[in-house]
């Protein structure tokens, strides 16, 4: 396994950022997970360093059935409902687990290689061919490149999502100067939650 990886995290923002160089991405009300696999070997942990593997167990069958044995995939872990929205007090209940899925947005190491200095869309397009298959817990979260932000988030807010995060299309993971933005919807509950 990788020694422990710092997250890139988003930086709170007032609006959405527009132009060519940015992707967005819906924000889900979840926990965020780094999920990691060496061979037969997976490893779920929370954003404070906690290990989860044994907490959502469909998510990690997943990762064993991925055909790469070695891979870093950062995302949110999510139990969404019937509509497809994400169910953040079943999740924070602990009730129905068995379910959570990971709404992977960022692939750090594939197949061995860190992917970490290359650009985002690199790294996304790659995390795109390790879940090209239909998979019942991993899947990759969803992006609109350019000027749609703004719209987006409005977009966002008129479906009482969480909101979203926006990311400079060429960025490297790099914690420590993390480029992401976030933009919460101020109706949603996520709004004063922070945990």
């Amino acid at each position: 396994m990788q020694k422990r990886i710092e997250y890139c995290t988003p930086k709170a923002v007032k609006a959405a950022p527009a132009g060519p160089d940015w992707i967005h991405e819906i924000k889900m009300d979840g926990y965020r997970g780094l999920l990691q696999r060496d061979g037969e070997r997976v490893l779920l942990q929370s954003r404070s360093g906690l290990d989860w593997t044994w907490r959502y167990p469909l998510i990690v069958e997943a990762a064993l059935k991925l055909r790469p044995k070695r891979f870093v995939l950062d995302g949110e872990i999510v139990i969404l409902t019937e509509r497809g929205d994400a169910d953040f007090d079943a999740l924070h209940a602990n009730k129905r687990n068995s379910e959570a899925q990971l709404y992977a947005f960022d692939c750090l190491v594939l197949d061995g290689d860190d992917l970490r200095e290359l650009p985002l869309f690199e790294r996304k397009d790659r995390m795109g061919r390790l879940l090209r298959d239909p998979n019942a817990a991993i899947f990759p979260a969803p992006f609109q490149p350019g000027e749609l932000g703004p719209g987006l988030f409005r977009a966002a807010c008129n479906a009482k999502l969480e909101g979203i995060v926006s990311k400079l299309r060429e960025s490297r993971y790099r914690p420590r100067t993390c480029d992401w933005r976030k933009v919460k919807n101020p109706a949603h509950p996520a709004f004063s939650r922070e945990f």
